[in-house]
């Protein structure tokens, strides 16, 4: 992590630019998964729209989810 203004940066050595197709001024999309610690991917709109659908539904209907999950 570096210091950038009032916020903190991300360093990513080329071999992990290169493999996400990254390149500098790009957004990073990162996916906290339980156990596998996390995921990273290119920012894409549209599923940063689908992940915050998701997560209203998933809050808003957590009993439902439960009873479905049994």
């Amino acid at each position: 992590m570096k210091k950038i203004g009032n916020s903190l940066g991300l360093v990513l050595s080329k071999d992990i630019l290169s493999r996400l197709k990254l390149k500098e001024g790009d957004k990073l999309h990162i996916v906290e998964q339980t156990e596998r610690g996390i995921q990273p991917s290119p920012y894409n709109p549209k599923h940063a729209k689908a992940i915050e659908i998701t997560q209203r539904s998933f809050s808003t209907y957590t009993d439902t989810y439960r009873a479905l999950a049994k």
